[in-house]
């Protein structure tokens, strides 16, 4: 039998550490001596600590590691299917670390450079477009922030199942529309819709007209800065929004390994300011009385 002071030193685990196993029943001692509470383990113990230990090098949590553990039938088939899961996380996690890195080196090189962090704004294209009418089959959801991510993919899977079971004519790439600038009480107001050719029920007319429009390749974390730089362009050059900003998936990200394949265009309806409305937003600009608004 080896003292928890033993233990902890061969296994390079505090024996603080190997008390709080126990007080989660992921390592309990073989052993406890009623009269003075000492901790003894068995030598058998050393493998089932190394195996801890090893899945915690890997970022499994101590519950993802105790639920493994705790699977005794069939347990190389688990274990298995666990670490390919973790690998695809931690791969994820690298390539996201990629990305900022990236970004770290293009600011230190502007930085280096006497401009300032945020030039990397100038480098994002914005072009005029004139964008046809459309019908689309629509969902509109209040969702919030936390909800997004489960929101967005059940509702596509939602049209996409109506698309199947009607047998409709899909023209174009799925997209959102945002109704509302920012998060509220009750969320953000979002519309997911795809072109189609049939009119049906749930489908609706579209007409985007003139829009400021951006293309994106990479990460959908790269799209705030698209949206302030679209709508700086619109202030810079007389344009007010005119209908509900949209964002078209020109790949689908269930169909890609890496977030660089991933092809976003992002639209910004606009309408000519007339000379009049121009001069005083201007001039009140100028006194601090209105603020430039988009989507949050």
């Amino acid at each position: 039998m080896l003292s928890i002071g033993e233990f902890s030193r061969l296994c390079n685990v505090s024996p603080k550490t190997l008390r709080y196993y126990a007080e989660i029943d992921l390592l309990l001692p073989d052993e406890i001596n009623p009269a003075n509470g000492y901790r003894y383990y068995s030598v058998k113990q050393l493998k089932r600590m190394l195996f801890i230990n090893r899945l915690k090098s890997y970022n499994f949590s101590l519950d993802e590691i105790k639920a493994i553990l705790g699977k005794e039938e069939s347990a190389d088939g688990i274990l298995y299917k666990e670490l390919l899961r973790k690998k695809r996380e931690i791969e994820k996690q690298t390539l996201e670390l990629e990305i900022i890195l990236s970004q770290m080196e293009e600011d230190i090189s502007n930085l280096q450079q006497g401009k300032s962090i945020m030039s990397y704004l100038d480098n994002i294209d914005v072009e005029l477009a004139e964008v046809p009418e459309m019908n689309i089959l629509s969902l509109r959801k209040m969702l919030h922030e936390y909800e997004c991510a489960k929101g967005t993919q059940e509702s596509f899977k939602q049209l996409l199942e109506k698309v199947k079971a009607d047998r409709l004519t899909v023209l174009a790439s799925p997209m959102t529309l945002f109704h509302s600038a920012e998060f509220g009480e009750t969320g953000l107001d979002f519309e997911f819709a795809i072109p189609i050719k049939e009119y049906v029920t749930g489908t609706r007319n579209f007409a985007p007209g003139l829009c400021l429009k951006t293309t994106v390749h990479g990460s959908y974390s790269q799209l705030s800065a698209v949206y302030a730089r679209q709508l700086e362009y619109a202030r810079e050059e007389g344009y007010r929004c005119s209908n509900a900003l949209f964002e078209v998936y020109i790949t689908d990200p269930s169909c890609i390994t890496n977030e660089k394949e991933l092809i976003t265009e992002v639209y910004y309806p606009v309408k000519k300011e007339s000379v009049k409305v121009l001069e005083e937003n201007s001039r009140l600009r100028l006194s601090g009385q209105i603020h430039d608004e988009g989507r949050g």
